[in-house]
């Protein structure tokens, strides 16, 4: 088998990530809208359960696609990479060297870099150059989806033992906490692999859960009141 990449590792990491983030706040929302419309455990329970089983599916299938997909754009890229290097190579040389000139090199330098890297290989420097991805190392579908197969029932298990397991005059505050509480954790490790200001992606991703809550919450409240 061969060994997966730092980027690959992190790619699948991130769908594991995100998928328990989704099961946390999408089964949350089902959980806290049904306890709004009824006290009836097991009926949340239940709800609860046919969210996660739904939403597992639906993310273990949405991930094999996208990452199908990215992978068939990136070996088309190669592909026509191919035919480009083949027909005009010079063309493709002073395409990689104005870049390196771009970035401060000097025409020189930037010449002989240039001259380096596309012997070594030129379709991996200039895949790298013009699309911003390495030849060879796509992300497996297959160990994306399996991995939001995974992390999705997993984030699912904390609003379901919270709303089933608290007792009723608190279930739905305590439900509430808990999960902001884990949003929180699942929000700071997303933007620590994506490398993106961690307090405004924890923030942002605690008030989506929230806001979540409160309008499953109170929409079971209005369907209760009219049973």
């Amino acid at each position: 088998m061969k060994k997966q990449t730092l980027a690959q590792r992190i790619n699948i990491i991130r769908a594991g990530v995100m998928g328990s983030n989704d099961g946390i706040l999408s089964v949350a929302g089902i959980v806290i809208g049904v306890a709004g419309a009824t006290s009836n455990t097991f009926s949340i329970f239940i709800s609860g359960i046919a969210g996660m089983i739904a939403g597992t599916v639906s993310m273990a299938m949405g991930e094999y696609v996208s990452v199908n997909s990215e992978s068939d754009s990136q070996k088309n890229a190669v592909e026509k990479q191919k035919v480009a290097l083949k027909d005009n190579y010079d063309n493709e040389f002073n395409i990689v060297k104005k870049k390196y000139m771009n970035s401060g090199i000097s025409d020189e330098l930037a010449t002989k870099a240039t001259t380096e890297m596309m012997n070594k290989d030129a379709l991996v420097t200039t895949v790298r150059e013009k699309y911003g991805f390495n030849v060879n190392q796509f992300t497996s579908p297959y160990a994306a989806a399996i991995a939001s197969m995974i992390s999705f029932p997993t984030g699912s298990i904390l609003p379901l033992v919270a709303i089933s397991l608290f007792p009723a005059n608190i279930k739905v505050v305590a439900t509430f906490i808990a999960v902001l509480i884990a949003l929180s954790l699942t929000g700071y490790a997303a933007a620590m692999l994506s490398n993106a200001n961690r307090l405004k992606s924890t923030l942002r991703n605690v008030a989506s859960g929230m806001l979540t809550m409160l309008v499953t919450y109170l929409i079971g409240l209005l369907v209760g009141s009219l049973a």
